[in-house]
């Protein structure tokens, strides 16, 4: 199951949402039609996001329970904001269940941010870390002690000029 986690700010728009999902996708050669979408609580009812992603209904979670999810590229911006470092990566996470790993990092464009995640055996990864699945700047780690592998087709905190860290 490939699970996709959205950051947004109140009002972004349903075009700047699937510009970035379609983005993602594509540059990662992933189908994203049947992911599971995952959020902040308070950001899965925005009609943006909502109308992006429908007719699937984006699933909320608490900024605790995304507070407490070890990602690679916390945001303190984010945290002050929110009340968690991450919701783009953390949702994808937890959404994905145990043993899920970020196959694609945060990325982010027009106040939108996307992470999208898979269970190890969904997507051909080891189930524990090893240098080989993980890309730059991502330290391998195993997924049982709360740490994180980024699988290879991950963006490895490259952003496009004019993107934002989210």
């Amino acid at each position: 199951m490939i699970t996709v986690g959205v950051g947004l700010r109140p009002g972004s728009t349903e075009a700047a949402v699937r510009a970035l999902l379609d983005r993602v996708a594509a540059a990662h050669g992933l189908e994203l039609g049947d992911a599971v979408v995952a959020t902040l609580d308070r950001r899965a009812s925005e009609p943006g996001l909502r109308a992006a992603v429908a007719p699937r209904e984006p699933h909320g979670f608490a900024a605790a329970a995304l507070a407490a999810v070890a990602v690679p590229r916390p945001g303190t911006r984010v945290a002050a904001a929110v009340g968690t470092p991450s919701v783009a990566e953390a949702a994808a996470l937890l959404a994905a269940g145990n043993g899920a790993h970020l196959i694609v990092g945060k990325t982010a464009a027009q106040g939108v941010t996307v992470a999208v995640a898979a269970r190890a055996a969904d997507v051909g990864l080891p189930s524990e870390g090893s240098s080989r699945t993980c890309g730059s700047g991502y330290p391998p780690a195993s997924p049982s002690r709360g740490g994180l592998v980024q699988g290879s087709a991950a963006t490895a905190g490259r952003r496009s000029p004019g993107e934002e860290r989210r």
